[in-house]
């Protein structure tokens, strides 16, 4: 486990602020603690706005129950401490009520994990756990029998969820893991049969391995600087906006022939500076730093398209809908959406994860974005701008033909104005 310098008043004040400003709790829901090595149970308070809580507002309660602080704690104190007392191995814990895990909850059931291999891998071991009055000890112990069981990531009868880690950005991961898987289920349902992973598919992804050799680079270049804002500021903008989570999808820039910075793996998307990234050339990697496990794909998609200088792996709900359904995503629904997207290709699951380059063949000129199967979106572009934008499209685009689903029989426009279009716009 990393070594954690942030002192637990500013984490949990942090992470609130954070799962807050994504609408996944509400001004009175939700509660977050870290347990010290001391046995402290730092908790956030009862009864405190939880989109305006300070540093100050955060409650220590010692082991023997004494608690310091302006206020009393979260009156959900009872079951965090059920669960430190069940899993000593975990030092943080997250609940809240989300929407999407929400609906699952008052239905009686737990999203499959099994969606995609990160969230998979992500969330843990998931549970259900029966309804407790709120605050009660009888709670506690429902919850604390799921997290003993070996679970890290639990439903609540119409509550909502819990999720434990060894840190609070790890049980963080885990919660909006959990939430996006939730949510994509939900959305793709709309769709049709949503499809999940088999243990052989999931071996597929988790087995991937990255051997480039390590070298030390030279001074940076003024373009490779620029690059590394330019990804760094649309990263925090795309999961500000949901377009990628913390622990999904992986972005690029090209900067030489042979050369690009990508994201790191492992590291928060949202908190990425521009020492994290990744600087790639040929087949050596910049010393001291781990590249995405995807960046043998951005590779390839490079050496094969000169005209490519910026590359999105992505997983937008609404577009990964697509993703885990059998249901044809097509962008001829608005002139924005053709001119950005054209046809978007539909890549079958696991080629991506190949290293025989063969995921370039899904893009071209025709075609900058592809739907993958059972993980997400790929997007290419002219520039980190230019890939940004057509992800947002995508995503845009996506979200309206599910919910033209829910008005009536979607119109795609025809032959004559797409003609009209690619000669307007010079699309070839």
């Amino acid at each position: 486990m990393t070594r954690q310098l942030t002192h637990p008043r500013d984490q949990i004040m942090q992470t609130m602020d954070r799962i807050y400003r994504y609408r996944m709790t509400t001004t009175s829901g939700g509660n977050l603690s870290i347990r010290d090595d001391s046995g402290d149970v730092w908790i956030s308070p009862a009864r405190v706005d939880k989109g305006n809580l300070t540093r100050n507002d955060i409650v220590c309660v010692k082991p023997d129950g004494t608690v310091e602080g302006p206020h009393p704690p979260s009156s959900e104190f009872p079951f965090h401490k059920a669960i430190y007392e069940a899993r000593p191995d975990l030092r943080s814990i997250v609940h809240a009520h989300p929407v999407a895990l929400v609906a699952f909850s008052i239905c009686g059931k737990t999203p499959d994990t099994r969606l995609f291999h990160q969230a998979h891998s992500v969330c843990g071991q998931t549970g259900f756990a029966p309804y407790g009055l709120p605050g009660s000890e009888q709670l506690g112990r429902n919850i604390a029998e799921s997290f003993s069981a070996g679970c890290d990531s639990v439903i609540l009868e119409n509550h909502g969820v819990v999720v434990g880690g060894e840190s609070l950005p790890h049980a963080f991961q885990r919660f909006e893991a959990f939430e996006f898987a939730a949510k994509t289920i939900i959305k793709g349902r709309q769709l049709g049969a949503v499809r999940y992973l088999t243990d052989q598919q999931l071996e597929q992804a988790h087995s991937r391995s990255v051997a480039l050799q390590k070298y030390k680079p030279e001074t940076a270049s003024s373009e490779e600087m620029e690059l590394r804002r330019q990804l760094c500021e649309f990263i925090r903008r795309g999961c500000r906006q949901r377009l990628l989570i913390s622990t999904e999808g992986s972005f690029s820039a090209r900067l030489g022939d042979d050369s690009f910075v990508i994201t790191p793996t492992q590291k928060d998307r949202e908190r990425l500076g521009i020492d994290d990234l990744v600087l790639i050339n040929g087949d050596r990697r910049e010393a001291g730093r781990k590249a995405s496990r995807a960046v043998f794909a951005h590779q390839a998609i490079y050496r094969k398209h000169p005209h490519v200088q910026a590359i999105a792996f992505a997983h937008p709900v609404n577009a990964t809908a697509f993703s885990v359904t059998d249901s044809t995503f097509d962008a001829r629904t608005i002139p924005e959406s053709y001119v950005f997207l054209r046809d978007v290709a539909r890549v079958p699951y696991g080629v991506q994860y190949r290293n025989d380059g063969s995921i370039a063949d899904s893009i071209s000129v025709a075609s900058p974005a592809a739907i993958l199967e059972n993980d997400g979106v790929l997007v290419t572009g002219s520039s980190v701008l230019d890939t940004f934008d057509r992800l947002e499209v995508l995503e845009s685009t996506a979200e309206a033909v599910i919910n033209a689903r829910a008005v009536g029989e979607v119109s795609v426009m025809s032959e004559d104005v797409i003609s009209e279009l690619r000669d307007a716009f010079g699309l070839n």
